[in-house]
């Protein structure tokens, strides 16, 4: 530890109120170490006194309790927002320590920790700023911390600039639909889909598989070993299933096709299957599912009292483009391109993150060999 420095040195507390309210961007501060929009209700509240964090300034909240081991802190890279009063800002004295530099420290698993294990109190724990001046880590000159940030910047950027090419295809997806909708002949859904009740009665399948209102059948967490699976309905793949309970949901409805083998799911759940695929594609269909407009479609063609429900016969009566299926083939292959895509930049995005021990590991190794500090 001794090319190690106490950064309490090289840090000082910010406390500018947004007194003459010039700022109204409003962020709050997550886990993953982002500024994010705040959740907070601000219907007749003043911003008046909350803490203005400027550009390359940082943000962090305390309380490290119930935070799943982690600590809410970020670095604002973009304009100057505020977050609230309880939070403590501060700034790095740049002409010794960059603050991309100290950030990079900041996004390892083991600060998370460190935080954790020197966070003290009674009915809430926390990491105070006494607790982070103490923080100790290599700083070396400041050529050498600018070397770091560029590489760790870079690998940003090449992520950034690929989930910003996502967005390009989410838009010729969305238009497309939408372009079919206004264009082509609606088309009765119940025509071309049918139900499925196929029970697990020997006992094949084992694969439990809920419906989430993000549209994909996930993990369930019910205790397999306990459950009697042989009424449970079978979905095959390329089929559908869906909730059709919409209240309580976040005005989404669950409902999701099978893209893998074949799985379970509770027989209050209706499971679907479109006729004819070369007439309509299940792949194509689904995008219409997917839109929002059709979460609100279905939201308020839910009926009920104590509980509201699409039912089938609300599913059937739902009306929509049908083209050719060369038409259909196309929109499906551009999605498929966006979901793979979507992959890869979650790849990349775990990728970098656990870069930050290393690039340290290197600043540590290169100040062992005799590079100087400040």
């Amino acid at each position: 530890m001794k090319n190690y420095k106490r950064i309490g040195n090289y840090i000082k507390l910010v406390d500018k109120r947004n007194d003459d309210l010039a700022v109204s961007l409003l962020r709050g501060v997550s886990t993953t170490k982002q500024l994010i929009e705040s959740v907070a209700n601000m219907s007749g509240v003043s911003l008046h006194n909350y803490k203005v964090v400027g550009y390359r300034q940082f943000v962090y909240v305390s309380d490290t309790s119930r935070r799943g081991d982690k600590i809410g802190i970020a670095l604002n890279t973009g304009e100057p927002c505020v977050v609230s009063s309880i939070y403590t800002v501060f700034e790095t004295d740049e002409k010794y320590l960059l603050p991309e530099y100290l950030f990079i420290w900041f996004n390892r698993s083991e600060f998370d920790r460190y935080t954790r294990f020197h966070s003290w109190g009674s009915a809430r724990e926390t990491f105070d700023w006494a607790d982070m001046c103490e923080v100790k880590i290599p700083i070396p000159e400041i050529s050498e911390q600018k070397k770091y940030v560029a590489l760790y910047n870079g690998l940003l950027t090449n992520q950034k600039t690929y989930a910003n090419s996502l967005a390009d295809l989410q838009l010729i997806c969305d238009t497309y639909i939408e372009n079919l909708i206004k264009t082509e002949k609606l088309k009765v859904l119940g025509e071309y889909i049918e139900q499925s009740d196929e029970r697990n009665n020997d006992l094949a399948i084992d694969n439990l598989i809920g419906i989430s209102v993000t549209k994909i059948f996930m993990e369930t967490k019910s205790n397999k070993e306990q459950l009697d699976l042989s009424n449970y309905k079978v979905v095959r793949p390329r089929e559908f299933g869906y909730v059709s309970v919409t209240s309580r949901n976040g005005e989404k409805i669950s409902i999701a096709i099978l893209d893998g083998e074949a799985g379970l799911v509770s027989s209050t759940y209706t499971v679907f299957r479109v006729k004819d695929n070369s007439v309509l594609l299940p792949e194509y269909l689904f995008l219409f599912f997917k839109r929002s407009e059709f979460d609100r479609y279905a939201r308020f063609h839910s009926w009920g009292s104590a509980r509201e429900t699409f039912d089938w016969a609300d599913l059937c009566n739902v009306k929509l483009p049908i083209p050719d299926i060369k038409i259909q083939e196309a929109i499906v292959t551009i999605y498929h391109t966006l979901e793979t895509r979507k992959r890869i930049n979650e790849q990349l995005k775990n990728t970098i993150k656990p870069l930050c021990p290393v690039l340290m590991k290197g600043v540590v190794e290169s100040l062992e060999n005799g590079l100087n500090t400040i």
